[in-house]
């Protein structure tokens, strides 16, 4: 099934550029170009990810943001003419998940897009427990927390995220192209060695705590995690 993208854009020109471009990465998109579209696409086509303009005619992109995410947490991408970061910390901490400035690249964009459509999407495949525990080990999605004998160990941002990747499904080997991807995803720009570096880091605060190191290298191919 295609995922679908609701493009909330008062500039037309510019929304109906990014719908064509997504169609031709095989993403459906509809468009909205003012508010009170917006809420009734929003209903009428259930999306998977919201591109979202701040400036509309009628109403607030902000204030549509917080309607939506009161209710549901797909992505949300906010798109401004203002490079301030009062507007993006507003916008993240509304709950946006991205703040683009424009003008844009239609490509950069849809890559930002396709990036989030894939970790949403395959977070959502993944065990969907907020808690994995192995013996006094324990890793808390929710309060993005990691304890050990119920001493924290401070492991946050990526690092958690890598983390969390391995042991939500232990035992499976990820190379390091396959964290990367789920990680800081396939179309952001960055060197692979990150993974290996943030690895490096996880261990080094695990042994710091006393944790038993339930990071395994598999020489040649990847990494896993491993509760012995």
């Amino acid at each position: 099934m295609n995922s679908t993208v609701l493009i909330v854009d008062d500039e037309k020109e510019l929304a109906l550029i990014l719908k064509d471009y997504l169609k031709k990465e095989g993403i459906d998109a509809v468009t909205a170009f003012d508010g009170s579209e917006a809420y009734a696409m929003f209903n009428k086509h259930k999306p998977n990810l919201v591109l979202l303009d701040i400036m509309l005619p009628d109403d607030d992109g902000m204030e549509i943001c917080r309607s939506i995410r009161a209710t549901s947490d797909i992505p949300i991408i906010m798109l401004s003419a203002k490079n301030t970061d009062i507007d993006k910390i507003l916008s993240l901490g509304l709950g946006a998940d991205e703040y683009l400035t424009k003008p844009y690249s239609p490509a950069v964009v849809v890559a930002h897009i396709k990036a989030l459509l894939r970790r949403y999407r395959k977070q959502g495949q993944r065990n969907n427990k907020d808690v994995i525990c192995k013996g006094a080990f324990s890793i808390n999605m929710k309060m993005h927390k990691v304890t050990f004998e119920d001493n924290d160990l401070h492991i946050a941002g990526k690092e958690f995220e890598v983390l969390w990747l391995l042991a939500s499904s232990e035992g499976q080997v990820f190379t390091k192209e396959e964290i990367y991807d789920e990680v800081w995803g396939k179309d952001e720009f960055g060197e692979i060695s990150t993974v290996t570096v943030h690895i490096r880091k996880i261990r080094s605060k695990l042994e710091s705590g006393n944790a038993p190191q339930v990071l395994k290298t598999i020489w040649g191919v990847g990494y896993k995690f491993e509760y012995e």
